[in-house]
């Protein structure tokens, strides 16, 4: 892949996720411009798309275990919210492709997916090891709770993320 094809992948996928947003009806925006020249099929796009979640839930799920410590699941669970405020639409496309694959592919992908996603979450809630059985099913539980627990876009607050070494400690300090 080449820098300029890189760059053009980057604004079809964001032309995608804004799209995405503002439909949030879990439909793939296949006719977004450049979406077919860029990603050829809905399974390549639903990747991109996956892909896109999991970095921005990981990337979340630390930055809120920096400022709660204490309350694993809690910091968990506020950044599962966070990334679905973020994210309104991919998480509909994702929903809708986990319950609707177009084919046997994609529903090996999104399970794979989706249990990879769980197993994240009760990791990083301190639950289970990355390497026991129970971790997606527990993972799964925690999603569901995030899920559950996701207040009315008009209600979220989004807390911004310490931004020094010294917010952090505070932060730490704060939570003992």
């Amino acid at each position: 892949m080449t820098w300029t094809s890189f760059h053009r992948r980057g604004e079809v996928l964001r032309a995608v996720i804004t799209e995405a947003d503002a439909r949030r009806d879990g439909h793939l925006p296949m006719s977004v411009e450049g979406v077919t020249e860029t990603f050829g099929d809905e399974l390549t796009l639903l990747g991109a798309l996956t892909l896109r979640w999991h970095t921005r839930l990981a990337g979340r799920i630390e930055r809120e275990l920096m400022t709660q410590p204490m309350d694993l699941e809690g910091a968990v669970i506020d950044a599962w919210q966070a990334t679905a405020e973020e994210l309104p639409g991919v998480l509909a496309i994702l929903d809708r492709h986990r319950a609707e694959p177009l084919d046997d592919a994609m529903a090996s992908a999104m399970a794979t997916s989706t249990a990879k996603e769980h197993t994240l979450l009760a990791v990083m809630a301190g639950a289970t090891s990355a390497r026991d059985e129970r971790a997606a099913r527990v993972g799964a539980q925690i999603a569901e709770r995030a899920r559950a627990a996701l207040a009315p876009a008009s209600q979220r607050v989004i807390s911004p993320a310490p931004t020094s070494f010294v917010d952090r400690l505070r932060a730490v300090l704060h939570a003992a």
